[in-house]
């Protein structure tokens, strides 16, 4: 079956803000994203790609699109199934106010009972997610052939949720995996087990690096609800 690589989109503006920024129109990358999606052609350079699936919110579309600017002609496909979790009345609201709200600890230690008010449940969104790329991988095998590799760009805790199923992990233990923006995470399908061969790959180690605070923090990989 096809090899997937996912792409968490480039640091947004949502990021540096500390904001949790969901299905909220308008944000975009910020300076550093556009950096991050700038170097992502060099990155997958002589990965012979079929396609490229996208969520369709503007940071991920921005963060492939110099990619496909140098590939003219790569196929485009948006996807609203790995569109980020909706939040629901949690969108746009600041992480660290969110961080006192009850619910904040269950989605960290508990996230298949957790559901966002007014938006979707954690069992939902890993649902569709999967759902999704197991279509995609039909779809890009049918038309590709076996050996095929396409990427899909997305955000943390999509990623994060797809991550756990091809590991067999229960989504409870989802929080323990860490994507960073424009991180690759790459997935071998067989008929009989997935493989995961890279994962929150950025070519460097300089989020081990110490930050000078805690906004910096969040900036480098906020923005979502069960981002570490």
């Amino acid at each position: 079956m096809a090899t997937l690589i996912l792409v968490r989109h480039g640091r947004s503006t949502a990021n540096t803000a500390g904001v949790l920024a969901g299905w909220t129109p308008g944000v975009a990358l910020d300076e550093r994203g556009n950096a991050q999606a700038a170097a992502l052609p060099d990155r997958l350079a002589g990965v012979p790609l079929a396609a490229v699936v996208t969520s369709p919110l503007q940071r991920c579309r921005e963060t492939v699109q110099p990619l496909l600017d140098a590939r003219p002609g790569l196929p485009l496909h948006p996807e609203d199934l790995i569109g980020e979790c909706h939040y629901g009345d949690w969108s746009g609201r600041p992480l660290a106010e969110l961080s006192t709200e009850p619910l904040m600890e269950v989605v960290q230690q508990h996230p298949s009972h957790a559901a966002f008010p007014g938006g979707e449940s954690m069992r939902a969104m890993q649902a569709r997610a999967v759902g999704a790329v197991r279509d995609w991988n039909e779809r890009i095998e049918a038309e590709h052939g076996p050996d095929a590799v396409y990427a899909m760009c997305s955000h943390g805790d999509i990623i994060k949720s797809v991550v756990a199923d091809a590991l067999g992990m229960h989504l409870d233990l989802f929080q323990r995996i860490s994507v960073e923006p424009c991180s690759l995470t790459v997935i071998r399908y067989t008929r009989l087990r997935p493989y995961l061969v890279r994962l929150g790959d950025t070519g460097d180690l300089a989020s081990l690096m110490p930050r000078a605070t805690p906004a910096e923090e969040q900036a480098e990989v906020g923005g979502g609800a069960g981002a570490p």
